[in-house]
Parts: C-alpha cells; structure tokens; sequence
C-alpha cells in the first residue's frame, strides 16, 4: 500500500497520525507513506525524526474575522492544492487521511479531485474550520467524541477514537516514578500544562507548594522547558520537598503517565485519549484560548461522565487546586469510581479502529 499522511501545526495532529503510521507498519510492513506537512509546524521535525518521507506546502489558517490576510491564504490554499495534485501524480497513493489542521486541507481536496479515496479524523469534540470545509470531499469521517457527529454528514461517520490511546495502552508502571526521586507505593498526581507549560498553572501550583509539602500524597510538577528555571528560583525560594518533583519535560510520558493516579492539566483531544485510555480521573483546565473554546467542551465529557474535575482557567486558584486534589487523592473510592469512570470513555483500540476504517476505504476503491 501507498498513503498519504497529512496533519500538523500542534501535536494534537500529529502524534494521532505518528500512532496510526506506526500500527499500519506493524500490520503491513511493506506499506509506503509519504507525510506532507509544513517546514514551520511541529511536523516538521517530529516525522523527520521518525526517518518518515516527507514534503512540505506552503499554507496559513484563515482568520475568522474580515482580513486581507484571507486572501492571501486562499492564494496559498490553490498553490498548495496545485503542488498537491502533482506530490500524488508521482506518488500514487491507494489513499489519503488528514489529521487536522489547516495542512491537511489542499492535501485532502487535491485527493478528493483526482479520485484518490480520503478520509479525515477530528479529535475534538468540536470540529475546527478545516475538517468542516474537507467533510464534503471525503468518503469518511473518523471522530472521537460522540458529540462531534452532529457536525458532520451522518453517513460518513465513524467513532474511531484517537490512535494514541493505542500507544499508551500496557505500558509499565511505577518503576518510572522510583527514576524521577519519587516513591513508587504513594498516590501521586502528574501536573502538566503541555509541552510548552502553561503560565497559570505553573502559578497555580507555585502558591500550593507549602501546602502540597504536607499531604500524604506526591506530586510530579512538568513546567514546560520555556517555564522551568524561573519555576525553579520559586521553588528555591520557598524550600524543597521531597514529595514534590519539578522537572522541565518528560521525553517518556507514555510509561510516567501509566504511573500516576491522577492526572492534571489542559483539556486537548490527545492527552483525554490517553488519560481514559488508562482510566485515569483528572484534574482539568481547558485553555480559553483555543477555537470554539473546544478544550472546555472536551473536558465537559468527562466530567458530565464522572471522570474528571474540571477547573475553568478564570477561576483557578492554589486552594481550588488542592482541594481538588485531596478530593481524589485523599478519598480512595471516589478515585476508584473516577477511575472506573475514565475506562469507560476510553478507545485502547482506536488505532486499529481507524486502521479498518482505511483498509476498507482503500479495498471498495480497488472494487
């Protein structure tokens, strides 16, 4: 088989893509796949990395207000369609999947306009401009929270789940805590605002530290690398403990996350795959500053389910923080429940879900 992978700008992207790339290899080692990104994503470096071919087009998101800019993207748009129809001339594939964001948009019309068999899968639970303007070109739709099919033609709907949840599944335990200074037999909650940190948050839990000192319970801090030497003069200010760990990134999130029994932080498609792919209860602030406030929209599935807290970023204090986290570290049953609560909104198996979905899309185009 010959695919065409395309998604970018964030890692809410492109780790699904990564996840789906890597199970297709496992399933058919002979598979060829071609990623079309841009030089300026996150992309860009991630599938290099990973020694995955890869072409880059030149595109912008439109802006939703009135703007020249606009113009300017939708001379990007058709330049990038153009190169797009020539990228699949050459490459031939047998299909194409987009993964969101606004890369994924000339390289899906310019399959849908030579007849190549496409689908996209949207993460959120709600839908962003591009994967709204692709769903009337592709033959599938693959989402992950129920609530996203009511935009979306409901013939062409499927609930898959994210592909990374496949990747977190089975990982081992709570060694990976014993490597960081923490110990292995004490609850332990994982707080992270991304990969680039996330300013309130980081304050949030700086004024908690004192108190934090004294639970019966331990914390692994993620600041984010752009945050962690001005986390760490506050932290020296206020004095060690040993119960609390601060570090700047977590190469292996994967096994630390299968670790902790709590996890806090932002709303994103990715890290909700993972966490109830895990069945793990949480602590979530959704960042306001996404489209259509989706984070917050995510994190309301899970909490309306039992599964997490949610904490809107506006209200967000130290002592919101902490009680939040005695309420489930402190309370055995209830992060039992949560727990339970978690698992059952998880997809363990959305990689090989949205594997099917493809393999089938490819097979009725050979018919």
């Amino acid at each position: 088989m010959k695919i065409i992978v395309s998604g970018g700008g964030t890692g809410g992207h492109v780790y699904p893509a990564l996840a789906l790339i890597r199970t297709i290899k496992e399933k058919h080692p002979d598979t060829t796949f071609l990623y079309i990104g841009t030089e300026k994503g996150l992309e860009a470096n991630i599938i290099r990395r990973e020694n995955i071919p890869f072409e880059t087009v030149e595109i912008t998101g439109f802006k939703r207000s009135l703007s020249f800019e606009n113009i300017k993207t939708l001379v990007r748009f058709f330049k990038g369609v153009k190169r797009c129809k020539q990228i699949i001339k050459d490459f031939k594939p047998d299909a194409v999947i987009g993964t969101g964001g606004y890369v994924s948009a000339p390289v899906v019309y310019a399959a849908a306009k030579k007849n190549i068999p496409a689908v996209i899968h949207e993460q959120n639970s709600v839908p962003g401009l591009t994967n709204k303007f692709l769903s009337r070109f592709v033959q599938k739709i693959a989402i992950c929270f129920d609530s996203a099919k009511e935009f979306f033609p409901a013939n062409k709907v499927i609930l898959t789940g994210n592909p990374r949840a496949s990747e977190v599944v089975g990982k081992v335990g709570r060694g990976e805590l014993a490597k960081l200074g923490l110990k292995e037999n004490v609850p332990t909650a994982l707080i992270t605002g991304g990969s680039r940190g996330a300013r309130p948050i980081n304050e949030a839990v700086i004024k908690s530290l004192t108190q934090l000192a004294n639970k019966p319970y331990q914390i692994l801090y993620i600041t984010g690398e752009v945050h962690f030497e001005a986390v760490k003069k506050e932290v020296a200010l206020i004095g060690d403990s040993p119960n609390v760990v601060v570090v700047p990134f977590i190469h292996n999130m994967e096994e630390v996350l299968a670790a902790t029994d709590v996890a806090v932080g932002r709303a994103g498609a990715t890290s909700l795959a993972e966490i109830t792919a895990l069945g793990l209860p949480s602590i979530l602030i959704p960042s306001p500053y996404v489209t259509n406030n989706h984070q917050e929209k995510n994190a309301a599935v899970l909490t309306s389910a039992g599964a997490a807290i949610m904490l809107p970023e506006k209200e967000l204090s130290s002592q919101k923080l902490i009680s939040a986290l005695d309420e489930i570290l402190l309370d055995d049953k209830k992060r039992k429940s949560m727990g339970e609560a978690s698992k059952k909104l998880g997809m363990p198996d959305a990689s090989d879900r949205l594997y099917d979905v493809l393999l089938n899309m490819i097979e009725r185009g050979r018919s």
